[in-house]
């Protein structure tokens, strides 16, 4: 493993300090989310356009690692006020493009009316010929949506899941030793290191990633594939590194050495 002793300390005591200072009333001005499946904190703060930490102050009794489906997050109260105006403006617009298009699609009918009353005087022969084309459309068109296309998508235990960007990566394997870990067994924000936790370059792999990992040949490993999630940084994890936490001896970790695997960083 090859973590560094500086990066915890400081940062989970003052993240700490900040959570509890905040944790009281929730602004009037605040809203609530309901969490879908995937969603991180750091993937909201970047939706809602608000900083990560003012996401874990608004939320100090919510594990980051343990988000899912139906769970009420509070999302801070200027990035409430922001979405609201943005929904306002969006819905202004919609209504606009509505009435623009109700408009078109009235002109159109009405250019197309005499050649459809045309086409209708047609001989039977040439609808039944123009029929096999739309049936063979349709089959490509659902072919193109299969979740078979491995450029666009990911299986793990039977489900599928979208991605955004995949890294081919130089990985190492670490443990939960003193040695390894000098601010004790825990990942950067504090929470216990466990099978699916790995260690990350922010610049590549942002913080808080849901990840599928491929290519790597180790025991202590679920066999063909792991989801896993960005919650480490280590000072010699720069670039196309990373580092998967296993829950063994350092010796039986040893034996992982470096192998090249890819990442997908999933929706």
């Amino acid at each position: 493993m090859i973590k560094t002793l500086w990066k915890k300390s400081a940062v989970i005591a003052a993240l700490g300090f900040a959570i509890v200072a905040n944790a009281g009333s929730v602004s009037a001005d605040a809203a609530t989310y309901q969490a879908k499946e995937g969603d991180t904190f750091w993937m909201l703060s970047k939706h809602f356009e608000v900083s990560l930490e003012l996401m874990l102050k608004a939320n100090p009794n919510i594990d980051p690692n343990n988000i899912y489906e139906g769970l009420s997050i509070v999302i801070p109260a200027e990035a409430a006020v922001k979405q609201s105006k943005t929904a306002k403006a969006a819905a202004k617009a919609a209504t606009t493009e509505k009435t623009a298009l109700k408009a078109e699609k009235t002109e159109k009918a009405a250019k197309k009316a005499q050649p459809a009353k045309q086409a209708a005087q047609k001989p039977a022969k040439t609808q039944k010929k123009a029929a096999p084309k739309a049936e063979k459309a349709s089959v490509k068109s659902m072919k193109m949506k299969s979740v078979d296309r491995n450029d666009e998508v990911v299986t793990a235990s039977g489900k599928s899941y979208d991605y955004s960007d995949v890294v081919q990566v130089k990985a190492s394997a670490y443990t939960a030793h003193p040695s390894e870990n000098g601010w004790g067994a825990v990942d950067y924000y504090g929470n216990p290191l466990k099978l699916g936790t790995i260690a990350v370059d922010p610049n590549v792999i942002p913080m808080g990633s849901k990840v599928y990992i491929t290519g790597y040949d180790h025991d202590g490993l679920p066999v063909g594939g792991m989801m896993a999630v960005a919650t480490d940084q280590g000072s010699a994890i720069k670039g196309d590194r990373i580092d998967i936490f296993v829950p063994q001896s350092q010796e039986q970790a040893r034996t992982f050495g470096y192998q090249y695997v890819k990442v997908f960083i999933l929706e």
